[in-house]
């Protein structure tokens, strides 16, 4: 007798192979057949005849390290399918870090009232476990938070004994279970650190096993120096990498594209393992503050302020050398809007040429000027930017080595995470993904697209009993309706969910059923046991 039966269903199994017609029995937590059980009993029948049966989904690449604490609901990525997360990218991770250091240089804070007590990395997944988190999670240790740990917002170079507490850092990160490292070297202080230290800490994923995540140092003048020293980061070190949202941004080459894709099979040719992912979306989100150059941050947020209130000094911080986005020396600040800050909530959704000409005074000093008003919130206030280009994000998605993901945070529209927004994708990336680029253009197939958000990164995680529709798998299921599945946010309307999911599974417990979202989380921490 089965606890479960999920009868009927078009079964795509995550592998790429074509779907088939079967019936799927759960006992517990784990998938037990999968097959002709219709002489079989259960303590739960559901007939699912004419939808579509797949392994739960697994975004690679998230920022709710912080946001899972306040509310481990993740409404937003439970509700289109969402049954694994991978957590600390971009160099960016809770833990290890300093008992000194304040709450808001947390990715993704908000103040809710979350305990931060923890300093070590297993200190920190406990807390996560503690908070029930619906979905599954993995997570990488950040490059930043390491940094951090030893060196605060000292912008000095690291020193041969700095580099070694960070080393031992990252060893004690993979003990308490980090399935991977991450580095962030567009962001502070990832941008300042030397490559002697990038080295060493990589060195440490590949002895460990771990994947080496990395948001690249440039995706646009110098796309090719960014990928290029990706690699030859990973092969020095022998570890497997993982390029994050690869798709060039605005200022890059019309060739950077087919020419990054290049590089990465040509690295391949030469032994290094080599996978990437991409948004599907053509809006790029980031924090405010990494569009100031590493020097006006330098000391943390009440630094910053000072600077950013000094004329000269603000004139020197609009000739950025390396700006992060090209979109904002070109002025083009009618592709740019505000999408979080708590101070000027009710500017969320504008353009920042909107705000400048409410205000009077011109964009830039516009945002400036708003990183001011923010003040201790000044670190978790966001915008976003017209800045990708959907024949990049089409041509990655032709390669099979192609993962998709949300860059986004796990939020809910109700409880204390009400009002909070990750990404303009974040509560209908899945559904963009299956809708608009598979059912409607046609890009890749539906079985392609099930693969890129299930097997193909359980695969690159080393999750060997997730990711696949098979016996002995954990029954992270999600059915939905291949024909209705559409996203339906907009850059005005951003937290709506998709329509065409009936029912999530996680770890063989139902969190949403014929359509409705339950309170059941039962998600678990995932730790790499390398």
């Amino acid at each position: 007798m089965f606890d479960t039966i999920i009868s009927g269903g078009l079964i795509i199994d995550g592998t790429g192979a074509p779907g088939f017609v079967a019936d799927v029995g759960i006992v517990g937590d784990r998938i037990i057949a999968v097959g002709d059980l219709s002489a079989a009993t259960a303590a739960d029948k559901i007939d699912v005849t004419g939808l579509t049966l797949a392994p739960g989904f697994i975004d690679i690449h998230t920022h709710s390290d912080f946001t899972l604490l306040v509310d481990g609901r993740a409404d937003s990525q439970i509700c289109q399918g969402v049954t694994t997360e991978v957590i600390g990218q971009c160099g960016y991770s809770c833990a290890p870090r300093n008992l000194g250091a304040g709450g808001n240089q947390l990715i993704g804070y908000i103040d809710a009232g979350v305990d931060i007590n923890w300093q070590t990395f297993g200190g920190y997944l406990r807390k996560l476990e503690e908070a029930r988190p619906a979905v599954n999670v993995a997570a990488f240790v950040g490059h930043g938070a390491i940094h951090r740990a030893i060196k605060g917002d000292d912008t000095s170079t690291s020193t041969y004994e700095e580099i070694e507490a960070m080393v031992q850092l990252a060893e004690a990160a993979f003990d308490d279970g980090a399935m991977g490292f991450s580095t962030g070297l567009e962001y502070f202080p990832g941008n300042i650190a030397p490559l002697e230290e990038m080295a060493a800490l990589t060195a440490v994923a590949a002895k460990r096993g771990g994947l080496y995540a990395t948001h690249v140092r440039n995706r646009d003048v110098y796309y090719d120096l960014g990928f290029t020293e990706a690699v030859a980061t990973a092969r020095h070190a022998g570890a497997r990498l993982q390029i994050s949202h690869i798709q060039p941004k605005f200022g890059a080459p019309v060739h950077a594209m087919e020419h990054s894709l290049e590089l990465i099979y040509r690295a391949e040719r030469e032994g290094v393992d080599v996978g990437f992912d991409i948004i599907p979306h053509d809006w790029s989100h980031t924090s405010m503050s990494a569009a100031l150059p590493p020097w006006a941050r330098a000391g943390g947020t009440a630094k910053t302020i000072e600077r950013l209130k000094d004329p000269f000094l603000r004139d020197l911080m609009k000739k950025n050398p390396q700006p992060i986005w090209r979109l904002v020396p070109a002025g083009k600040w009618d592709d740019i809007i505000l999408l979080r800050a708590v101070v000027n909530h009710s500017l969320i959704g504008q353009t920042f040429a909107e705000i400048g000409r409410q205000r009077g005074v011109d964009p830039y000093d516009a945002y400036f000027d708003i990183l001011i008003e923010e003040g201790e919130h000044l670190p978790q206030a966001l915008w976003t930017s017209h800045s990708f280009n959907d024949a990049d994000i089409c041509m990655c998605m032709h390669e099979s080595k192609c993962i998709v993901m949300s860059d986004t945070l796990a939020v809910s529209k109700r409880g204390p995470l009400k009002g909070t927004i990750g990404s303009l994708s974040g509560y209908g990336w899945t559904a963009r993904l299956l809708g608009h680029f598979v059912r409607e253009r046609g890009i890749i197939t539906l079985v392609e697209a099930i693969c890129r958000i299930t097997l193909r990164p359980a695969e690159r995680l080393g999750l060997v009993d997730r990711g696949r529709v098979r016996a002995g798998a954990f029954a992270d299921i999600v059915v939905f309706d291949a024909e209705n599945v559409r996203d339906q946010t907009t850059v005005l309307t951003p937290q709506v969910h998709p329509t065409g999911f009936l029912h999530v599974m996680v770890n063989g417990r139902f969190a949403v059923r014929d359509g409705l979202r339950n309170d059941e989380q039962s998600g678990r921490v995932l730790r790499h046991s390398g």
